[in-house]
């Protein structure tokens, strides 16, 4: 083994258009399937080889479960510098970006000589876990608008994709817990998700996508009295929009929720999934 050195990553934010729940005593068989968009927003992690573990995220102290799992998990010492754009907890997949990036650049940094897929593995499992997601990981590794066809980590799931390029609308209004939701309603959201799926791979496109996820978030009564009328308002324009699952978020393709009146922040559909930052 080399001597350690410091390592960046970069891991693409996830919007989770639609999705179920599937949970087995194994954590890397347990996961969704589903539906979502990757952006080029995201999350960097800078690691540095360290005797005493510390997490920042965009400057401040933080505990993330979910890293801290996967360096236990690699054996490895060191100290992460955190940095997104995107908000936390509103439904961008931060939590399991952080963990594939800390695994990335924990096995470049201290030469670790695992797979993508080990490290995918570690980061999936990691989250599942810690109960902060399900799918996140394995479609931020893909980058794209991933299609979750079967649930788990490598080499249990199955991924496909819709092509697709172009600009992404979003507005984050507010947190919803994950945990919470994920046990209060697994039922409702896995039936809900298996029938948006299937019409989804039938006609894969971004616009189906974009419908396929609106008609989820309805189903599953998690869409907020705010969001709603955010929703109704895009739609009234001619547009699609939908939430990200799980946050107070909306987002949409193209301009949508601009040419509904918003004044959205806006990132386009990132194309080559999680990578090191040489």
């Amino acid at each position: 083994m080399s001597t350690p050195r410091s390592a960046k990553a970069f891991v693409p934010g996830h919007v989770t258009g639609l999705f179920t729940v599937h949970r087995v005593a194994e954590p890397a068989r347990s996961g969704s399937r589903g539906a979502g968009v990757t952006l080029a927003d995201g999350v960097t992690v800078q690691l540095e080889p360290a005797d005493q573990r510390r997490v920042l995220v965009d400057g401040d102290p933080m505990a993330v479960d979910a890293v801290d799992r996967v360096l236990d998990a690699l054996d490895v010492s060191a100290s992460l510098r955190i940095e997104t754009d995107l908000p936390l907890g509103t439904g961008f997949g931060l939590s399991g970006g952080m963990a594939l990036g800390a695994a990335l650049a924990a096995n470049q940094a201290f030469d670790l000589a695992r797979s993508e897929n080990e490290l995918i593995r570690i980061a999936h499992v990691a989250e599942v876990t810690a109960g902060t997601g399900l799918g996140d990981v394995v479609a931020q590794a893909r980058g794209g608008m991933p299609l979750r066809l079967e649930p788990g980590a490598p080499p249990h799931g199955e991924l496909d994709g819709i092509p697709a390029t172009g600009r992404v609308e979003f507005l984050a209004l507010g947190e919803l817990s994950t945990p919470d939701i994920l046990d209060e309603r697994p039922g409702i959201i896995t039936e809900a998700g298996t029938e948006a799926l299937e019409r989804l791979r039938s006609q894969p496109t971004p616009a189906r996508f974009m419908e396929a996820s609106r008609s989820f978030a309805d189903d599953v009564g998690l869409v907020t009295p705010d969001l709603r009328d955010i929703l109704e308002a895009v739609s009234a324009a001619g547009g699609t929009a939908s939430m990200a699952m799980l946050g107070e978020t909306v987002f949409a393709l193209g301009r949508d929720l601009s040419d509904a009146g918003f004044d959205p922040a806006v990132s386009a559909i990132d194309r080559p999934g999680a990578t090191i930052i040489e």
